[in-house]
């Protein structure tokens, strides 16, 4: 059956439903005058002494659009109400709250709030634009005040996100052509005759009902049972996988391949290449955890993992990296774990490059991995290709939006392929509830045995509970759900949701005017990540590498919440050279840790002098690279701070350079902007010879319930310090052979 090409309106450019709006009319005209403070309308007579001639329309609709205009405050209230952390939202509500009063104002506002007529205090909104303006940049600098200044860091990021990223039925927005950024709705002509590759194996709940879903699953081969009077909806299989990401996606290969009848539950929708449309909003809604707005409780690191029929896989930003040996020999050394030693895993490694078809080279790079190998090339460092899981032409910058092409390998197109030719079964829009576990008869080291699991059906159309009765259950949720999930079904294990990894993120940034530099092309162009160096420690005695410096995906509204808020002409101004602001990102493997034990709530924090330094040395070293490769203008994110390279000499860009240092985050009691961000998430159900070393056993085998598997980046012993797709898969390979083997001998 082929699919309607808008059968999911959010990655055409539609809107959501309408949703009910639990702020009043007075928060709303709050939050209306923030947005509108944020991003003001600034007239003609202002740009004139600010030395600005719009050059033509778009520019001139830019300058002079406002953030309260369109429904851009009933958008951002949208997504509190959708994302925010319930205290968070509950503090802005107060706070919006207190700003539509004349005493709350005045507390907030200070003397700004005056006026010289009856009652003499204005509300927030009754305050002149530029009064507005002034009392946001005090509340984006207290120090102490953090409620505050966390809500309207919240205000702030949400607006910009909108703004720049909503579009409308055409898929437009109209600050796009001023920006310099525009949409690539390239294709493959192949794409549009191809059918869906996992049509075979796919149940889509979205198109099922309470009557169709026990028939369509019996289709594809499951035996199903009705049990009317609890409402449940029992299903019987060999394995039961949660989650169809980099190690979902391969388990099910390796299980299905097996004889095992498989079936995967996963929460998300599934998307092929003709489905995607490359737009930020939309993409992110629908293929992002909490539509890519998650992030640890102190608001300190932004986090994205994918939400979708191949997770990370097909959203992530394509390097192929093998686990680098100085982690194998710790984890096979010091972790007393044999597996990352053998041959076994050395060949697993081979056999997952091979079947999501790793390529080594890149034929044309884009203008930031232009700037990464230009500036390395003149300081004499060292950069390499990025291998990648699509072919050497491959010239997408969107792939983190699914690759629209089709070139990309993701285990949707790989893995999971192979998973339904032989049989195995795909349930989306279902999401696990808690592992069944009784009593484990039988004794043994563990005493639980796990029966299956419990899910939900996330559709209207659908009341059913899913009761999976399987001989393996495997978590591959990934490492920030698995933990959750396995808590709340009764295991106590003191490693199930600590020892989490996050491979922290910084950026710098360099402007490269296309008038002043010889390098072409815009920053959403071509391969997200072609090229990479590797920041190594001095030391001949540490061979460990420091950090990677690699390239971003960054769309507008990303884009839009990095820079420090200053005021609404300097926002505006930096957003106008977007196009060619080059972003470099410093990731480490950090030491620090943190945990995640209930659903969206996670702590972190880093080591303070191990991972500080090292992040320091890479912000450094990618200062240094963006001047070497000819930036106009290079800083970081951290209270705005930057500097203008021409002109400048040698002795204070150095001074400059070597100012830098790793900050705490928007939460810190230092003034600091900065905000980590991580894409990997690792280590939260680590491998352990015992059960106080791991949650899991070398096998990815719980130690407290028989027959639950891990199979996800949480098994983790440690961060790795590169992007960790290959990694996973690989484990994910190891421990679903062993998984075969056991089902196969009992």
């Amino acid at each position: 059956m082929e699919r309607d090409r808008d059968f999911h309106p959010l990655l055409r450019g539609g809107r959501r439903d309408k949703y009910s709006n639990p702020f009043s009319s007075a928060e709303m005209e709050s939050l209306a005058s923030i947005c509108e403070a944020l991003l003001p309308p600034l007239d003609s007579e202002l740009l004139n002494k600010k030395g600005v001639q719009p050059t033509n329309k778009a520019m001139e609709f830019f300058w002079n659009v406002s953030g309260s205009d369109f429904s851009i405050p009933q958008e951002v209230a949208e997504m509190f109400v959708e994302r925010a952390l319930p205290e968070a939202f509950t503090i802005v509500r107060v706070i919006l709250w207190m700003l539509s009063t004349r005493f709350g104002t005045f507390l907030l506002c200070g003397s700004l709030s005056h006026t010289n007529k009856w009652p003499f205090i204005n509300t927030f909104s009754n305050l002149s634009l530029r009064n507005r303006e002034i009392v946001l940049q005090k509340w984006f600098k207290h120090r102490f005040f953090t409620p505050v200044r966390l809500a309207f860091l919240s205000i702030k990021i949400f607006c910009v996100i909108v703004f720049f990223s909503q579009c409308n039925e055409n898929g437009e927005n109209l600050a796009w052509e001023a920006i310099g950024y525009h949409v690539d709705n390239h294709e493959n002509a192949n794409n549009s005759r191809k059918e869906r590759p996992l049509e075979k194996g796919i149940v889509e709940a979205m198109n099922e009902d309470n009557a169709s879903l026990p028939k369509s699953l019996s289709k594809k081969g499951l035996e199903i049972e009705i049990d009317s009077k609890n409402n449940i909806l029992k299903v019987k299989c060999d394995v039961v996988i949660v989650g169809s990401g980099c190690g979902g996606g391969v388990a099910a290969a390796v299980l299905a391949s097996s004889g095992l009848k498989v079936l995967v539950l996963e929460k998300g929708n599934y998307f092929t290449p003709r489905d995607y449309s490359c737009l930020e909003g939309p993409s992110m809604n629908e293929l992002y955890e909490s539509g890519g707005t998650c992030s640890t409780l102190d608001g300190k690191i932004g986090i994205l993992a994918g939400s979708m029929v191949g997770g990370g896989s097909a959203v992530n930003w394509s390097a192929c990296i093998k686990t680098p040996d100085y982690v194998l020999k710790d984890w096979s050394e010091n972790h007393n774990l044999p597996l990352f030693s053998s041959f076994e895993y050395v060949s697993a490694m081979d056999i997952v490059c091979k079947r999501i078809g790793v390529t080594d080279t890149c034929v044309e790079e884009g203008l930031q991995n232009q700037v990464l190998r230009k500036g390395c090339n003149k300081l004499g460092l060292q950069v390499d290709y990025v291998p990648r899981n699509s072919s050497q032409n491959h010239y997408c910058g969107s792939c983190n939006y699914g690759c629209r092409k089709g070139d990309k390998q993701g285990t949707d197109v790989t893995w999971l392929v192979d998973a339904v030719e032989h049989g195995a079964v795909i349930l989306t829009r279902c999401k696990a509830e808690k592992f069944i576990l009784a009593n484990n008869e039988e004794g043994g080291v563990r005493r639980k045995k796990c029966l299956g699991v419990m899910a939900n059906v996330l559709t209207e159309n659908i009341t059913w509970r899913i009761q999976v009765e399987a001989k393996a259950t495997i978590s591959s949720c990934g490492a920030i759900s698995s933990p959750p999930l396995m808590i709340s079904s009764g295991l106590k294990n003191k490693n199930i949701g600590r020892n989490l990894h996050l491979h922290p993120v910084l950026m710098t940034w360099g402007h490269f005017p296309d008038s002043l530099s010889d390098l072409k092309g815009k920053i959403f162009e071509g391969g997200i990540i072609t090229s990479v160096h590797k920041v190594l420690s001095k030391s001949k005695e540490d061979s460990e590498v420091k950090a990677i410096i690699e390239t971003p995906a960054l769309a507008p509204g990303t884009f839009s919440t990095l820079f420090p808020w200053e005021s609404g002409f300097d926002f505006k101004e930096r957003m106008l050279r977007y196009s060619r602001t080059v972003h470099l990102i410093t990731i480490i493997k950090d030491r620090g840790s943190g945990e995640v034990r209930t659903e969206g709530r996670i702590k972190y924090e880093l080591d303070e002098e191990f991972d500080k330094k090292n992040m320091k040395h890479g912000l450094q070293r990618a200062l240094r690279i963006l001047i070497a490769a000819g930036a106009v203008e290079v800083g970081t994110h951290k209270n705005g701070e930057r500097i203008v390279c021409s002109g400048t000499n040698e002795k204070e860009l150095k001074k400059f350079v070597e100012s830098i240092c790793a900050t705490e985050g928007p939460m810190s009691h230092e003034e600091s902007w900065s905000l980590y961000a991580s894409a990997h998430q690792m280590g939260s159900c680590r491998m352990g010879t015992t059960e106080k070393e791991g949650a899991v056993d070398e096998n990815g085998q719980s130690w407290e319930a028989e027959g639950l598997f891990v199979c996800d980046a949480s098994l983790l012993p440690t961060a790795i310090g590169v992007n960790p797709m290959i990694t996973v898969e690989s484990i994910a390979y190891c421990v679903a052979k062993g998984i075969a083997e056991a089902l196969r001998v009992g």
